[in-house]
């Protein structure tokens, strides 16, 4: 006999909620908050002195999170801020048969080598998309809150007016599953200067460094450079992997040497307010990959 969904989805809040993390219900197979909003707020309940959001609503009281799950199979949200945690969440490319774009655990591992570390062990949970998400205790002196893709491409981090999906609940693309133990480790003190995004440069002129190749080679490597000078905010790990990529095959053929390539765009990168860590991991990358893929000159 199958066991009632909410049941299970009971237990994963409930066992959240042990561990002193505050949940709150998500609409059942889905990453979306299932509280009412402020238009709809009646002004009862615990918003009887002010309408309450859900990162304020969350709770690690056993009754009420009882009382919400056993009306329909919620899916399970955990208030980060609240919580005292940092989620650093680890994404897969949206297109996994895409041979240039970025994935988050590759480009964290690179991150953290890059500052002398090693990845740190802590509870972790796999996503429903095969992404990873790494669960840290936050430290007391400091507020962290979210960032979306400017700490490293496919990299992103939930802390102060952010949440992740627990363990156990399950979406349409798969389960959310906890890969490790339940403890949570402390944030590594090195952590949070990788955590932070990237300062934001003034804009000047890009300068490339001295290019030696053929004519269409060193036409495509201005041109791409210039389009990563140009990526907004966001996007611009994306483009300067997308750009590399492009350029290998001119590198593939001999037309220009590697350096000259990773030289220009790791300028080009870093002018644009990239770390010069995650410039020179998305660059190796993708210009490896583009080597391997690249077709031979009279098949391009």
């Amino acid at each position: 006999m199958t066991q009632d969904p909410r049941l299970t989805l009971l237990r994963a809040a409930l066992d959240a909620a042990e561990r002193g993390w505050h949940v709150f219900p998500l609409r059942p197979g889905t990453k979306r908050p299932a509280l009412h909003g402020e238009q709809t707020c009646t002004g009862t309940g615990p918003c009887a002195a002010g309408h309450l959001k859900w990162e304020q609503r969350a709770t690690t009281d056993p009754d009420r999170i009882r009382a919400a799950w056993t009306q329909a199979p919620f899916n399970v949200g955990i208030a980060t801020g609240p919580s005292g945690l940092v989620a650093v969440d680890l994404d897969v490319p949206k297109h996994k048969g895409s041979s240039d774009a970025p994935d988050g655990a590759a480009t964290f591992g690179a991150l953290c080598e890059r500052a002398g570390h090693a990845v740190p062990d802590t509870y972790r949970v796999r996503t429903a998309s095969g992404g990873t998400h790494l669960y840290f205790t936050a430290p007391d002196a400091v507020r962290l809150s979210n960032t979306a893709g400017t700490v490293a491409a496919s990299v992103d981090t939930r802390a102060w007016g952010g949440y992740v999906v627990a363990a156990g609940s399950t979406l349409p693309a798969g389960q959310y599953e906890a890969l490790s133990g339940p403890v949570a480790a402390p944030l590594p003190g090195w952590l949070p200067t990788i955590l932070q995004p990237a300062p934001t440069r003034p804009t000047a002129p890009l300068r490339l460094p001295a290019v030696d190749g053929s004519r269409a080679a060193v036409a495509a490597l201005e041109a791409e450079c210039a389009a990563v000078a140009g990526a907004p905010e966001g996007l611009r790990n994306t483009t300067l992997n997308r750009s590399a990529f492009k350029v290998g095959r001119f590198v593939a053929w001999g037309d220009l040497p590697r350096n000259v390539a990773e030289d220009a765009f790791q300028a080009a990168g870093e002018a644009v307010g990239l770390t010069a860590a995650e410039c020179r991991t998305t660059i190796r990358s993708a210009l490896d990959s583009s080597i391997r893929t690249a077709r031979p000159r009279e098949a391009a």
